[in-house]
């Protein structure tokens, strides 16, 4: 909800509306992202700037912060193993969950304790309680789109010496940094346990957005995510089919944002093929933020619904299967025990 950055670090509604808040300084690094809360200038030891730096100060990784989607997403990896003198850190990739500091894992919050440096994308940087922000030694984050630069930028420091931490909302694992790390860690020649590279997991969207809602996903469900960003509408076409068809539940990621309406227009044209009309849907939004929502509609509403704000990236969708009911304001998906057991 770690789940989706851009599209692929979710918060516990989906992934999160990236935002471009101002900031006091701007530093340059090959990541693309800018630091906060300036005071002196000081350098990080992979070469980007400290968040608590004033002024401009740049990377040995190169390049300019910000710059357009196009220029961000083409940016490659470029500093290898070679470039790195002495001991490689540790690199973990930590999920914040849903969004509150008290729906962390206490693993969660030790692990970013003990952190140097923490990187990660604007929004789930403030998502952190202050104490861990405070006791970082660095804090580097990018605005949308910044997703390989900043995971790079992680990898690098990491492997400058330092103890990194990138964080996500949701779990590392559900549309999120875990698998890109570990990519970028190998095309730069490191492995894994060069740098002691760790996975420590949080609530992911769909689970923690389910027990707002009751019980709709105590038996099989899929995950989907309505983001063409990284994978083609045909094929997210394609597997909405397969899941509506056979009875699974299904948690939708991403499903609305400005440039993309037809693809939830496409998604609930989809499931109302396979699927009654009267299919309970639950829609959380914004979970474990101050604008929380929680309500279930039938999956006939859904169309209707898109042009509102109620649907949007912060938002996830559990699509009840045929035997979902709803049940005292509770969406309740039926495990089988009652086809075994009198009660």
């Amino acid at each position: 909800m770690s789940d989706s950055d851009t599209t692929t670090e979710s918060n516990c509604g989906g992934a999160t509306t990236e935002s471009t808040e101002s900031t006091e300084s701007e530093s340059e690094s090959k990541c693309g992202g800018t630091k906060t809360e300036a005071e002196s200038d000081t350098t990080s030891k992979c070469g980007a700037s400290s968040s608590k730096s004033d002024g401009e100060s740049s990377s040995k990784c190169g390049g300019s912060s910000g710059g357009s989607k196009k220029e961000q997403t083409a940016e490659k990896v470029e500093a290898t193993i070679e470039d790195f003198d002495g001991e490689p850190g540790q690199l973990v990739a930590v999920g914040l969950g849903p969004g509150r500091a008290s729906e962390m894992t206490t693993l969660a919050k030790d692990t970013l304790r003990e952190a140097d440096h923490i990187v990660g994308y604007t929004t789930y940087i403030e998502l952190l309680p202050d104490d861990i922000v405070e006791g970082a030694d660095d804090l580097y984050s990018t605005p949308m789109c910044g997703e390989v630069s900043r995971t790079e930028e992680a990898v690098d420091r990491a492997l400058a010496g330092n103890d990194v931490a990138i964080v996500g909302s949701g779990d590392p694992n559900v549309y999120a940094l875990a698998g890109l790390a570990l990519e970028i860690l190998e095309s730069k020649g490191a492995t894994a346990s060069m740098v002691e590279f760790d996975v420590v997991a949080g609530v992911p969207a769909a689970q923690s957005c389910a027990a707002r809602l009751g019980a709709p996903l105590v038996n099989d469900t899929v995950t989907i995510s309505l983001s063409d960003h990284l994978t083609s509408m045909p094929t997210i076409e394609s597997r909405l089919h397969a899941a509506a068809k056979e009875g699974f539940t299904i948690a939708i990621y991403n499903p609305w944002s400005r440039k993309r309406r037809s693809n939830y227009e496409k998604c609930c044209e989809i499931l109302l093929e396979h699927r009654a009309p009267d299919t309970p849907v639950g829609i959380v939004h914004g979970a474990g933020r101050d604008d929380e929502e929680v309500e279930i509609v039938e999956l006939g509403d859904l169309p209707d619904l898109g042009e509102t704000d109620l649907v949007d990236m912060t938002t996830t969708l559990l699509v009840g299967n045929e035997e979902t009911y709803v049940w005292d304001d509770r969406m309740v998906t039926p495990r089988g025990y009652e086809q075994k057991y009198e009660y």
